[in-house]
């Protein structure tokens, strides 16, 4: 990002098909030499730890594609990866809630300015009563919440969240959980990563769309469907909501499919799905973590001249947009947390395929891409919001 603003979203090349049944295939231009640096990913144990997938979308096509290794389950055998395997989001299901939220503004089910509607911030002149929508995508909520994937912690709110614990009712009710956090800070006035917020925000969701097996299908026909997302498998947690902050499976191909949603500015196959604006919504930087990345809203985004954003999740999955070279970067594995491995190739796999981009990069390192998406692999800092600027 810089003082012109956002990094116009290209179109999708006339006459190429829809990625929704297939994706088309093309080798990638002749001065991209992409072996090396996509390679490494997967040869550099050391570095990157296991990688399961990584795929490569330019102008609308697959470009490349590859695969390795095995998931482990506990109730069957482990199972090779390839095209078809779902891959656990962690984190990147931020974004897709992203998603989900901007068709019901589109569909004037939701208004991003207006009071959240969340039952237990109800009562006549509880404070965070004056939480809203858009509070809740930028998490800037003020809610009392604790972001630490440190198991010896003291306290971890995400952790009992997502697992549970004596007393706890994360595992039951997780949006419920949550939004049971007091205020710590005014609506609005600092960002603060947290899960809880997400699963808040799939709350308000399920109110509208319902929960348990209406959930589920409200997505299909809203989203994955329109998409071929036929992969997509929604975690939802006991009270039938989406855990969003978390759990969602999907294939590679389907997870380049949603980037592709973003690059298109919310369009497929000539159809508006998300509403005019709501991309840039998300990937405009609103507040900067204690590590200098940016947030918008459930996304992160990058301060290049190529308006690079991408969906962050735990142990380096990653979903990268680059408007500038109309390309999307898919990649799951297991890389260490707080490394910052998978942020830095990122980084130099996008100064690779521009190198006319090498002066206009930040100096400064890229965080790693850790606990639970947040790029840094710890909780947040507590930040003012400075829109619009990665200045």
């Amino acid at each position: 990002m810089t003082a012109r603003g956002l990094v116009p979203l290209p179109r999708h090349p006339v006459g190429l098909p829809w990625p929704t049944v297939a994706w088309p295939s093309a080798t990638p231009p002749p001065e991209w030499d992409l072996g090396p640096r996509l390679g490494e990913m997967f040869s550099d144990e050391e570095r990157f730890g296991t990688t399961y997938a990584v795929a490569v979308a330019h102008r609308g096509s697959l470009v490349f594609e590859r695969y390795q290794g095995e998931l482990e389950h506990w109730d069957r055998p482990s199972e090779p990866v390839g095209p078809g395997t779902g891959l656990l989001s962690w984190s990147v299901a931020k974004s897709v809630l992203h998603a989900a939220v901007g068709i019901l503004v589109g569909q004037g089910r939701i208004d991003p300015q207006a009071p959240a509607p969340v039952a237990e911030w109800s009562t006549p002149g509880d404070p965070r009563g004056r939480i809203s929508v858009d509070d809740l995508l930028t998490m800037r909520d003020g809610l009392d919440w604790v972001e630490d994937y440190d198991l010896g912690a003291e306290r971890s709110d995400v952790i009992t969240m997502l697992f549970g614990g004596e007393g706890a009712a994360g595992v039951e009710d997780m949006a419920g959980f949550a939004a049971d956090r007091p205020l710590a800070a005014e609506p609005g006035s600092r960002f603060s990563y947290s899960s809880g917020t997400t699963n808040v925000l799939s709350g308000v969701v399920a109110g509208i769309v319902g929960r348990h097996q209406a959930y589920l299908d409200w997505l299909a026909a809203a989203l994955f469907g329109p998409l071929g997302m036929t992969s997509a498998r929604p975690g939802l947690d006991r009270s039938g909501t989406w855990a969003a902050s978390s759990y969602l499976h999907a294939s590679a191909r389907d997870w380049l499919r949603f980037g592709e949603l973003y690059l298109r500015d919310g369009v497929w196959e000539d159809r508006r799905l998300l509403p005019q604006g709501w991309v840039d919504e998300g990937r405009r930087p609103r507040s900067p973590d204690d590590a200098g990345t940016w947030f918008g809203a459930h996304w992160w985004t990058d301060c290049d001249d190529l308006g690079t954003f991408w969906a962050s999740g735990y142990e380096g999955q990653t979903v990268t947009v680059c408007p500038g070279l109309d390309l999307v970067v898919v990649r799951f594995g297991r890389t260490p947390d707080g490394s910052g491995a998978v942020g830095e190739w990122r980084r130099a796999l996008l100064r690779d395929l521009d190198p006319a981009r090498d002066d206009q990069l930040r100096e400064q390192a890229d965080p790693a891409e850790g606990s639970s998406g947040h790029p840094a692999g710890r909780s947040s800092g507590e930040k003012s919001p400075v829109e619009g600027s990665c200045t």
